[in-house]
């Protein structure tokens, strides 16, 4: 059976093969590819190998050059700027593995981070290794690999703070057993935060310190997004087995446009100041809605992107708070988007769905 979403060492093992064969130059302990090789997976060369994330090239650079020294990486950024994505492949090109991976939550817990226990074993034999379950951030430093934290402050700080001394002296004490886990060679930890999710968790400067931070922006241009969203779309289609529809630029493009002008207060021509609603409207978002009007295109109408197609979504995707929200986009349709010849169909499907 396939996979409905494969790692990203699956999906594009291809491409790092390639990249792995003709890499001549230095590799850091550890990892499967030069920091050239890895930025180049990452951005693309323009031939075989296909861009993952879309953004200044100096960015990737820092986050690699981070990765091979003895700092770990703090991806921060609005919703949908690609953090997690990135994670993903920067894991994938630098270890082989991307799937060593600890879910930040309120309810996220220390073992987590460090290890747990095969509590039938435990009581039956008492603390042993066999009895031991360790942590993804364990199996990481045990196997020389990188470790992924999502939303690393989101987790209870008592639990944050387990990774100093993991960071900082490079090793896991297992008290119980009077030993400890020593990272290998090719250790590091790669962690992932929102920065609209500050006051929640902040991390301590103690754990601060341990981390190099890059901050991801939103796309630079309108172009640049749209790029992002089309190639997005067109890999989701893949994977979900779409059916094939026609090229749907316009649409992206359209969608694209309406979510930045909402983000930002204003229109394209700076002309008219319109109000921000209170969700993000992220990259990701402006996928997940075309991705949307596609299967709606495909299995309900006649296989072409339509502005009926992504009315509805977009319009949920503004809509998060069904008082505030509703108003902002009703003004916004009233005083932009009407007044747009080239969108009248748009207008009304959107009039339609809200």
């Amino acid at each position: 059976m396939s996979v409905l979403r494969p790692h990203a060492e699956d999906q594009f093992a291809e491409e790092l093969a390639i990249l792995a064969k003709s890499d001549d130059r230095p590799r850091p302990p550890g990892w499967r590819l030069s920091p050239w090789a890895v930025t180049t997976y990452i951005l693309g060369d323009g031939d075989q190998i296909t861009p993952k994330y879309i953004g200044p090239r100096r960015i990737v650079e820092v986050a690699v050059a981070t990765l091979a020294t003895d700092r770990a990486l703090l991806l921060l950024g609005v919703p949908g700027t690609a953090k997690t994505w990135l994670s993903e492949h920067l894991a994938a090109a630098i270890s082989g593995d991307s799937t060593l991976l600890v879910q930040g939550t309120a309810g996220t817990t220390e073992e987590a981070i460090r290890y747990g226990w095969n509590y039938a074993r435990l009581l039956a034999e008492g603390p042993s290794r066999q009895a031991l379950t360790p942590s993804p951030v364990m199996r990481a430093m045990a196997e020389g690999r990188l470790a992924r934290v999502e939303e690393l402050t989101r987790m209870p700080s008592d639990v944050q703070d387990a990774l100093i001394t993991v960071l900082s002296e490079k090793t896991l004490p297992i008290p119980e057993l009077n030993e400890e886990v020593q990272a290998a060679k090719g250790f590091n930890v790669i962690a992932t935060a929102n920065d609209r999710d500050r006051g929640v968790n902040e991390l301590s400067s103690a754990l601060r310190r341990r981390f190099n931070t890059v901050v991801l922006p939103v796309p630079a241009t309108a172009e640049e997004e749209v790029d992002i969203v089309a190639r997005r779309v067109e890999q989701l289609g893949r994977a979900l087995e779409l059916p094939e529809t026609p090229a749907a630029l316009e649409e992206i493009r359209r969608v694209v446009t309406v979510f930045r002008e909402l983000r930002s207060g204003v229109t394209d021509d700076g002309r008219t100041k319109v109000k921000s609603p209170s969700g993000t409207l992220s990259t990701a978002e402006a996928i997940s809605v075309v991705t949307g009007g596609l299967a709606l295109a495909a299995h309900f109408g006649d296989g072409v992107l339509r502005p009926a197609d992504v009315a509805a979504g977009i319009t949920g995707a503004v809509i998060q708070d069904p008082v505030s929200d509703r108003v902002v986009w009703q003004e916004y349709l009233e005083t932009v988007v009407r007044e747009r010849s080239d969108w009248r169909d748009f207008y009304r499907a959107c009039r339609d769905a809200h």
